[in-house]
């Protein structure tokens, strides 16, 4: 039976009802910042797949920018215990356009991602040691572009504050992965809709490297939201990089065997 946006929104307002009145009474910030991670996570459960066209703008602390134009495709895994996988295909500049990147998000395990060159003809599997390293020059890490997934990190609610014109909580989160980049994320999640606003992240010394700010949300199938545009600044390098999204199409009938790496040469 099909579920109606009515319906929806009506069942979606009862769970937030719910789980706020549970949120409020949970034992220690530990648990408060898991539970809101968790929210974050079950309201975007059930999309299925997705594909969007996106523009990367990289600037240079000497204010020069340049353009890069791509093209991004998720498929949805439903078992709790597997992460997403997505497809990112770079289709402008020329000198490397069908530069492709490849990536299977996993829980507690490091995440499998390969990147195809077109220059070298040959498929690049990136160790795990390197996913701290900036994807093709940009400020964003291979570590950054996964999907988010609740295993994968421990919480701890720090507050409650605005950001904006928003309502916030602020959560800590701590990377299980040992060969991340980061020691902690700093994250804003609005109360209203659980999604992500800001993120702030300390590399290995624990100092300030980067600050990620996602905003310009739309909402699909009555659900899922998705920003419009995110902007990482590097405050050690002085370098941004603006990701700018075209609407998202979902449920488009992408399929397991467009996510290998042998196909990966064969995108144009």
């Amino acid at each position: 039976m099909k579920t109606t946006p009515v319906l929806k929104t009506l069942v979606s307002t009862l769970v937030v009802i719910a789980f706020s009145s549970h949120l409020a009474n949970a034992a220690s910030p530990e648990e408060k910042g898991l539970e809101i991670a968790q929210q974050i996570d079950l309201r975007d459960q059930g999309f299925g797949d997705s594909r969007t066209k996106l523009e990367m703008h990289l600037t240079n602390r000497h204010g020069e920018t340049s353009i890069r134009k791509m093209r991004l495709a998720t498929l949805e895994n439903s078992d709790p215990t597997v992460g997403d996988k997505s497809l990112t295909v770079f289709i402008f500049p020329r000198d490397i356009k069908g530069t492709a990147f490849l990536s299977f998000t996993k829980i507690l395990d490091p995440d499998d991602q390969w990147l195809y060159l077109p220059a070298l003809k040959r498929v690049k599997r990136i160790s795990s040691a390197n996913k701290s390293g900036p994807f093709v020059g940009s400020e964003f890490a291979y570590e950054d572009l996964v999907s988010f997934e609740v295993g994968k990190y421990d919480y701890k609610w720090l507050r409650d504050e605005a950001c904006g014109e928003l309502q916030c909580f602020v959560v800590e989160r701590f990377p299980k992965y040992e060969n991340s980049g980061y020691t902690r994320q700093t994250v804003w999640i609005d109360k209203a809709e659980y999604r992500i606003q800001k993120v702030d992240f300390y590399d290995r010394k624990d100092s300030l490297l980067k600050t990620l700010v996602q905003s310009n949300y739309e909402q699909y199938l009555a659900q899922y939201w998705r920003p419009l545009k995110m902007v990482m600044v590097n405050h050690q390098t002085g370098k941004s990089t603006e990701l700018v999204f075209s609407s998202y199409e979902f449920q488009v009938g992408v399929k397991d065997n467009d996510f290998t790496p042998n196909r990966l040469k064969l995108i144009r």
